[in-house]
């Protein structure tokens, strides 16, 4: 005989998985009495939502799904944001919530929620088991759901009767079958061909890179097709990091926040090539003006992204890599050297922003210090907020990755990401950045990160404000400043001391540059707390 604890057990080992983050209570109980008898390795974090956020940090930097686990009621309410979060950036992650009694469903019994009714439209998939026999179909059809076609997050909710039942046997499938689920993968080669006949006759053409390629996997192919064609590349945020700041075939990030530059070749462009990009309205604020001026190449493998914000011409359903790989193949040199000219040009007469200060520290000229220090496979973390503006602009990743919260925007993200993938990367150098009103939202992970061993390093962005909303009342609502004053804070560099971890305090940008250094080069934790100017404007 066997319980359904046991079985979800087996379920999770025989999908491979290592590692898993949560919070238990007492419904999830059972799950988590087998769940000790076990090699996966759990890592209990301070709060549900993280348990998520630090699951995607370490999904999208192993390329496994990730695990995240919580108990009924509030439990599984607070994972909700981290899984609309994953699912706004297309993370395959498993959320596993224990429930109450299958007999007390529906009564308003302690801590009780209809929680798969709750996330129904932040999760590609969710299942309310009510059959122990059911269990292996459903964590089976949920890794496959979670992992194929457009990535993202899948509940699994188990009411805990179903997870003490005993049955005879435990029979995994061997692969599933989802009626009416049925990822197309391969693009279409006529669609292909069309694509390749835009490309060859435009005169402006310009490829803008998602996080869809970053997603697949298809960094090798997109550089091969840009570099073989010679079309300048521009990229979405989710998008960083496919090939470096500095590379000759890529002019910067697109959007309200982007390069001048990058969204100037966008706007001039007559074929633009969107690779994974969803095309939202902080990259493409006007796309009626760019449907107007250029032919769209829209390549995506959720059909229902193409077309949605964009008009396509060419619309290409499949897998980028896949897709990227066909136009590698077959294209040639486009015949566009004036262009090429011109938007190199654009890129080199560009002057940055941000000077080093000797009476605060300039954030936007110290990220680009801390970008030259760092190797080259280091993964950056970037919250929400100026700071994530200040990293995106000016953090140059080579061949690392460049995480954050892209299209849900969630702040308090970076430390618990910088958790999960420092735990799947454990050998890279992983720093996660954020602002002082960010890290009141997650600085309770800093115990998870000391209890489970794991060696983090932080920058504080400390300006005393809301400084993104703070700028939005400045520009829009005449200066009035409402609700963006963060006095009461605490001594960062106390706190972060009380937890064990070493601490430090930059207040110029000569300090950031020595310090910086130090903090990198300390084998433990550590963080470096920068005093920002609360008037440094984000771009």
């Amino acid at each position: 005989m066997i319980s359904g604890a046991e079985i979800m057990v087996k379920c999770l080992q025989n999908e491979g998985v290592t590692m898993a983050f949560g919070y238990p209570g007492a419904v999830i109980c059972p799950f988590y009495d087998e769940l000790l008898k076990t090699e996966i390795r759990h890592i209990l974090v301070r709060s549900e939502q993280n348990a998520a956020h630090a699951a995607s940090g370490y999904a999208r930097t192993s390329g496994k799904p990730g695990v995240c686990i919580a108990t009924s009621g509030p439990g599984a309410t607070n994972l909700i944001t981290g899984l609309a979060g994953a699912y706004m950036d297309s993370i395959p992650m498993i959320a596993i919530t224990g429930q109450v009694n299958s007999e007390l469903l529906g009564r308003d019994v302690f801590q009780e929620a209809d929680i798969t009714g709750a996330c129904e439209s932040f999760t590609k998939h969710s299942y309310l088991v009510k059959r122990t026999e059911d269990l292996p179909r459903v964590f089976k059809e949920a890794f496959h759901i979670a992992t194929t076609g457009r990535p993202g997050p899948v509940l699994i909710d188990v009411p805990v009767d179903v997870q003490e039942k005993q049955i005879e046997e435990f029979v995994y499938p061997e692969e599933a079958s989802i009626l009416g689920y049925k990822p197309k993968t391969k693009g279409h080669e006529m669609q292909i061909k069309k694509a390749l006949e835009v490309i060859s006759k435009a005169k402006r053409p310009v490829i803008c890179c998602g996080g869809g390629v970053v997603l697949a996997g298809a960094r090798e192919e997109m550089i091969r097709f840009a570099t073989k064609s010679g079309i300048p590349m521009v990229s979405t945020m989710m998008g960083i990091g496919v090939v470096p700041m500095d590379s000759d075939i890529y002019l910067g990030m697109i959007g309200s926040h982007g390069k001048p530059y990058a969204n100037k070749a966008m706007n001039n462009a007559d074929v633009i090539i969107l690779c994974g990009a969803r095309v939202g309205d902080r990259a493409v604020s006007s796309p009626d003006i760019l449907e107007a001026r250029a032919t769209i190449i829209h390549i995506d493998i959720d059909p229902a992204e193409i077309g949605k914000n964009m008009r396509a011409d060419v619309p290409i359903v499949g897998d980028i890599q896949g897709v990227l790989q066909s136009l590698g193949d077959q294209c040639e040199r486009v015949d566009c050297d004036n262009w090429r000219v011109t938007v190199s040009e654009w890129k080199k007469s560009y002057v940055s922003t941000g000077v080093p200060r000797e009476d605060f520290v300039e954030p936007r000229s110290f990220i680009t210090d801390l970008s030259g220090m760092m190797e080259e496979e280091a993964i950056l973390c970037a919250d929400v907020g100026q700071n994530q503006i200040w990293a995106a602009r000016n953090f140059n990743v080579k061949e690392g990755r460049f995480l954050t919260s892209g299209g849900m925007g969630v702040m308090g993200y970076a430390l618990p990401a910088a958790i999960g993938a420092k735990l799947a990367k454990p050998h890279r150098q992983v720093v996660a950045v954020c602002g002082d009103g960010s890290f009141q939202m997650q600085m309770c992970e800093l115990a998870t990160a000391c209890q489970h061993g794991v060696v983090v390093k932080l920058i504080i962005m400390e300006n005393g404000k809301l400084g993104m909303v703070r700028e939005v009342q400045d520009k829009k609502f005449g200066g009035r400043q409402t609700a963006v004053d963060l006095s009461g804070d605490p001594d960062f560099v106390k706190l972060v001391e009380a937890y064990g971890i070493k601490a430090l305090r930059a207040h110029n940008n000569a300090e950031a540059r020595v310090l910086a250094k130090e903090m990198l080069d300390c084998e433990g934790s550590c963080v470096l707390v920068c005093n920002v100017d609360p008037k440094t404007p984000t771009l």
